[in-house]
């Protein structure tokens, strides 16, 4: 990211941008209280928000990118970047931090209390082990979700892509920007493969697992921290794909380049969650 050393904030003119996001983000919250009531209008209305935030963010961003390239950006807004960059990510820790809290729970505190001995009086043939199907009846039976082989070539795959960036960034760092785009480019390519991995791993639970979302508190837990950290591969696959775009476009030096940094401190991130999930949710 291009910027200078003065120490000074620059004030961007009147922007339409926050007022454009309002009108997307109330469309969004209309038409998602539509969907979730079955109304005919509630999934377009729901889209169209979507599809207006998205264009909205993409010019948004687009003007800042400019006003970085045009050196407008000094020192004070190059900390603000990087103070709210780990700010968001701070919220993303904790956000992962209440679905494994809710995963502990399930496992060692409302477990045992199903096996206890008044709660045999309401499921006299409930065994209170993990993984479980909840109390006969009530859940269709279903497989478990092994570590092998997906999962453990997804880690490979996500440790492999921290190598990748690592390198990625430290060949900007020396200025050697062809090393760069090429590190930069192996780790979208591994994220996207990442993703067609668990693609295929949420079609054979599905389909040869019987595990669905529905599939108790052992469905509910895994498909919800495995599918939220896939969002988190695609939208920081997205950030990286168009940090390398701007990369080649010759947008970033070896010294000022935070939108490569905040992407990768991003990705960093997304690869240490996996790795907790992976122990946790595959292994445990």
């Amino acid at each position: 990211m291009s910027s200078n050393s003065t120490p000074y904030y620059f004030v961007p003119g009147l922007s339409r941008h926050p007022a454009m996001a309002a009108f997307g983000l109330i469309a969004f919250g209309f038409g998602m209280s539509g969907w979730v009531n079955h109304t005919s209008w509630g999934g377009p209305l729901s889209l169209v928000g979507v599809a207006w935030i998205l264009y909205v963010l993409y010019h948004w961003f687009g003007d800042t990118i400019a006003e970085s390239n045009a050196g407008k950006n000094g020192v004070n807004v190059d900390i603000s970047y990087r103070w709210s960059m780990a700010w968001f990510i701070f919220s993303e820790i904790m956000f992962f931090g209440a679905f494994f809290a809710a995963l502990f729970y399930a496992r060692n505190i409302a477990m045992p209390w199903m096996g206890d001995v008044e709660s045999k009086l309401l499921w006299p043939n409930f065994q209170a082990v993990w993984p479980n199907d909840g109390p006969a009846g009530l859940v269709e039976k279903f497989t478990t979700m092994g570590p092998w082989p997906i999962p453990t070539i997804n880690t490979l795959l996500l440790l492999s892509s921290g190598v990748t960036i690592t390198y990625a960034h430290h060949a900007l760092v020396e200025n050697h920007m062809k090393k760069a785009i090429i590190g930069l480019a192996a780790t979208v390519g591994l994220g996207f493969i990442f993703l067609c991995f668990q693609g295929y791993e949420y079609y054979h639970a599905y389909h040869e697992l019987n595990l669905k979302l529905t599939s108790g508190v052992y469905g509910s837990t895994f498909f919800m921290l495995t599918g939220f950290h896939g969002f988190h591969v695609f939208l920081g696959g997205t950030m990286l794909a168009i940090v390398l775009r701007r990369m080649i476009r010759g947008d970033f030096t070896s010294k000022h380049h935070f939108a490569f940094e905040g992407a990768a401190w991003y990705w960093h991130f997304v690869d240490v969650v996996w790795l907790g999930l992976y122990i946790a949710v595959y292994w445990m």
